[in-house]
């Protein structure tokens, strides 16, 4: 479901954010709302996913585009042993290579665009986050807001290092989605197109006893809880912020 794909989002571009220079609290932060809103992009290629009606007609648009791209690649590339389908739903946006294309273009319009434009794609990708998880996600954004802008002397400038990393934000978001959709019991052919099996689509998937069903107990009762307390814990200062105030109490 979209609030997982969105939770699974933002604790790995906690993760990834330091790997690739963003080590700030406010750049780390502005990396992950990107990585988690793109947590949900891949589910454009379905006309009544969230993403598909984010922005209505230009949404749709370009969810009927990524449908027919889809639906062609997938009649040219298809295998043998790959099922008859249309090829439109959990294909080319559910694959690695449509994840690194998509996070290499968000690296280059990121570079010519500056900060305006590392704005405009963590805004998106706010959006893409907020529909998933909620309103209530509005006033955390503008108390976020509120605090970048007391907290950073340059502003806007402080999202200006961001530009290009926000490529692997991006990218990682897309593979998170993927590996989420892997575990369901429908699977996910993110390594299009390397054959398995004489299949080119082939749906990766975990051992049948591992698999879950969509929206079934063990995404609403284990992975949401477990990924809620890790968005707060993984949060820079977090843990040592715990610790500090663990102590104080003890120490009364």
């Amino acid at each position: 479901m979209g609030r997982t794909h969105a939770l699974t989002g933002w604790c790995a571009g906690l993760v990834v954010a330091p790997m690739v220079g963003a080590e700030g609290a406010h750049q780390a932060v502005a990396f992950a709302t990107v990585t988690s809103g793109f947590a949900l992009l891949p589910d454009l290629d379905h006309p009544g996913a969230s993403a598909s009606r984010l922005l209505g007609p230009i949404t749709k648009a370009v969810s009927w585009l990524l449908r027919k791209a889809s639906a062609g690649l997938y009649a040219l590339t298809k295998g043998p042993r790959d099922e008859d389908c249309k090829g439109t739903h959990r294909h080319l946006s559910h694959t690695v290579v449509f994840a690194v294309l998509l996070g290499l273009l968000t690296a280059v319009g990121t570079e010519k665009g500056g900060p305006w434009a590392v704005a405009g794609v963590a805004i998106f990708a706010l959006l893409l986050a907020e529909d998933a998880l909620g309103d209530w996600l509005l006033p955390v954004a503008a108390a976020a807001v509120t605090w970048w802008a007391t907290s950073t002397p340059d502003g806007l400038g402080e999202l200006a290092p961001l530009a290009g990393w926000l490529g692997y934000a991006v990218a990682v978001g897309c593979i998170v989605h993927c590996l989420g959709d892997a575990l369901t019991k429908s699977g996910c052919p993110f390594l299009w197109p390397i054959p398995i099996r004489g299949e080119t689509w082939y749906e990766i998937r975990p051992p049948k006893a591992l698999r879950f069903r969509t929206n079934g107990p063990a995404e609403n009762w284990v992975m949401v809880p477990v990924f809620s307390i890790l968005a707060v814990a993984l949060l820079p200062g977090a843990t040592d912020y715990a610790l500090d105030v663990a102590a104080q109490v003890v120490g009364r």
